[in-house]
């Protein structure tokens, strides 16, 4: 079969052809608020199904939308020298943040699991800049680091200040979710985003499957509203669509600066968390709403 190739330009660094800085950041907030949804979504999975079968089983769905478009648009396999840089993807977006973060929301709530996301931006640029070379400037750092400041105070005090055993997965979660988007990244600047994660959830077939029908012979299913709801949404709209133009954002707009967007991504998850799942916030949301958006403000307007 016909493979990619391409060189790979430098990150954030605007390429013909490809959206401007202006639709690159919508299709980053697009992404941000796609994932937002990912937690309650989960949460709602979870009432049917067990932490392995929910994580197996949306794999295997996206995997299925995505191999139709690949298949129905004969796209062409990637290059070889693309396959590891796929790998990272797998592991850390398709695979072990959802496993991680899944096997959290067993005994945390979504607030608490939110810190999770809060650093995620940072760690995100950190590994942007050991993978590829990015410099932000010292203005973008300080606010970046404000941010998740900002983000992770305010969910701990939603969660009581309280730490549980949940934190490891979370925090196991960040770092290797981290390492999948700075790669997924890098990769969508050689081919279009929906690409990478297609390709991505394709290779990951051999495992998801089998993997789906051990845990659903093991784990009992309790098909609800709300446990097929979200299963479709974590499948569709988290590990595809939200990828896809998570990933396009950021190749438009650099990793940096497409990843403090997602400073926001904790304050609009407990929203959804309040509509969808009943939970309360105190007062100090609205304030920490207002000091992340002048973050993300400073960092999207910092140059490195």
């Amino acid at each position: 079969m016909r493979t990619q190739s391409s060189a790979i330009a430098p990150i954030g660094v605007a390429v013909s052809g490809r959206p401007g800085n202006s639709i690159g950041t919508l299709q980053a907030a697009l992404g941000v608020a796609a994932f937002s949804l990912t937690f309650p979504a989960t949460a709602w999975g979870l009432e049917g199904f067990g932490p392995w079968s929910l994580v197996a089983v949306r794999s295997v769905l996206a995997a299925l939308i995505a191999g139709g478009c690949l298949l129905a648009l004969r796209v062409p396999l990637p290059a070889r020298r693309h396959w590891t840089g796929l790998a990272v993807v797998v592991a850390g977006v398709v695979f072990g943040f959802p496993l991680l973060t899944t096997l959290a929301l067993q005994t945390s709530t979504t607030a608490h699991a939110a810190v999770v996301v809060g650093l995620l931006p940072l760690t995100t640029a950190l590994f942007s800049a050991l993978r590829v070379g990015t410099r932000p400037s010292r203005t973008f750092w300080t606010a970046a680091l404000a941010g998740a400041a900002a983000v992770v105070a305010f969910t701990v005090q939603q969660s009581g200040g309280a730490l549980t055993t949940a934190d490891l997965y979370l925090f196991g979660a960040l770092l290797i979710c981290a390492a999948g988007y700075t790669e997924g990244g890098r990769l969508a600047r050689v081919m279009p985003g929906w690409q990478v994660v297609g390709w991505a959830l394709v290779l990951c077939l051999p495992l998801s499957v089998p993997a789906a029908v051990l845990a659903l012979s093991y784990e009992p299913v309790q098909l609800t509203w709300h446990s097929v709801t979200g299963l479709l949404w974590v499948a569709a709209g988290s590990q595809f669509l939200g990828l896809v133009v998570w990933y396009r954002g950021m190749a438009a707009i650099g990793i940096p600066k497409a990843s403090q967007l997602q400073l926001a991504q904790p304050l609009l998850t407990l929203v959804w968390s309040v509509l969808l799942l009943g939970e309360h916030l105190t007062v100090a949301a609205p304030l920490t709403a207002a000091a992340v958006l002048v973050c993300i403000a400073v960092t999207q307007r910092a140059r490195g």
